[in-house]
């Protein structure tokens, strides 16, 4: 059944901070868990499912039904994707961060060697993964504007330009002038999680730094939208809230940029909570059948939207998801500056859970009878 209490995302308000203070946290968490088993039916057969079914199937009135979500994933998959698949990797700039974050190994207060790449080592970095056939790249860093600011991402993107046919940047959020100087730069896309959406909670997991700030990094992807970037990555981290309202939320987000700035490509991430240097446990668990559900979820929301999993989980979980909805995909990632070739023994920002190579994951991926896309979705379709 729809529910027409909450308002529908508005075009014509000037950032998503409009829609996100009609909505309050402990209710929609509450309407989540009410929803019925007729609820999920209803949202299965539904030709044009909309934010109440994505409720219904997140729900743990769902779990009954996750073999015939993952059924319907499966053949929206292969209607609007085909056999394909993205593979992307990550390389980190620097570890040097400005912000106290409970859940993460960059965090300021962890005593560790503190590095930024130079743009010799950037190279041999880029080296190597050009050498795996990597075409599309995504630039990581602490959040550390005086070392990493606007002018190092920019240098780092120029340097790299011509080796990739896409680059994508996960660093500070930045004002709308900063994304449009970087777009011209050749900066592709960019990736900003709210961590969490609940606004207490995000509180007490950044207490220090620029990142403390709710909601610029709240309004980070309306900036982006207005500075014409190309593809926006949203997500939350799961563990630090309840995974069923942080998902609505990112649901809600999305379908509000989509709406407002509809020539922006987007991505969704899910991330989960992994070891780390001084690192908080997870205050909600989220297991695997809750992602298989999510992604799921998220497919049968948005036949469009590209769906993206990296190697925070397990060889047997990405095996076993990849045909359910994922359309990107990394491998042998390392989560520390230099970790390919100049430094692999640096502080990592969280421990990876698969970590077969490059060549492995790609033999996984064809015995699925899957093809290798390595460069960006909305790239090809150009």
């Amino acid at each position: 059944m729809t529910d027409t209490r909450h308002p529908t995302p508005d075009t014509k308000n000037k950032t998503f901070k409009a829609i996100f203070d009609q909505y309050n946290w402990d209710t929609t968490l509450s309407e989540i868990l009410s929803k019925t088993e007729e609820d999920v039916v209803s949202a299965l057969h539904s030709s044009k499912r909309d934010i109440e079914d994505f409720k219904a199937l997140i729900s743990p009135a769902a779990k009954p039904y996750l073999e015939e979500m993952a059924q319907l994933s499966y053949q929206i998959t292969k209607k609007r994707f085909g056999n394909t698949i993205q593979m992307y990797a990550p390389m980190y700039l620097s570890n040097e961060c400005q912000n106290i974050c409970t859940y993460c190994g960059f965090s300021m207060t962890n005593t560790i060697p503190r590095r930024t790449l130079t743009d010799e080592e950037i190279l041999k970095e880029t080296t190597f993964l050009k050498s795996k056939g990597y075409d599309h790249i995504l630039l990581v860093t602490g959040e550390a504007n005086r070392t990493v600011g606007v002018d190092y991402i920019k240098n780092a993107i120029q340097l790299i330009r011509s080796q990739f046919a896409n680059i994508t940047i996960e660093v500070q959020p930045m004002d709308q002038s900063d994304y449009e100087g970087l777009i011209k730069s050749g900066l592709y896309a960019v990736l900003v999680y709210q961590e969490t959406y609940h606004k207490d909670e995000y509180k007490k997991h950044h207490p220090k730094g620029r990142k403390s700030n709710f909601e610029y990094r709240l309004e980070t992807p309306d900036r982006l939208g207005k500075a014409g970037i190309h593809k926006i990555g949203l997500g939350a981290l799961f563990g630090l809230e309840d995974w069923r309202a942080d998902s609505f939320f990112t649901a809600l987000h999305l379908q509000y940029l989509q709406k407002t700035y509809w020539k922006t490509k987007y991505s969704i991430s899910f991330p989960r909570l992994r070891p780390h240097s001084g690192g908080v446990e997870p205050k909600v668990a989220m297991t695997d059948a809750d992602l298989v559900q999510l992604i799921c979820a998220f497919r049968l929301l948005d036949e469009d939207v590209e769906l993206s999993m990296s190697t925070r989980e397990s060889e047997v979980f990405r095996e076993n998801i990849v045909n359910l909805g994922i359309t990107s995909i990394s491998a042998a990632s390392k989560t520390n500056p230099g970790g390919y070739v100049v430094d692999p023994q640096s502080l990592e920002q969280f421990e990876i859970s698969d970590e077969r190579s490059t060549e492995e994951v790609v033999t996984m991926l064809k015995c699925k009878g899957l093809e290798v896309v390595w460069k960006d979705w909305a790239h090809n379709w150009q």
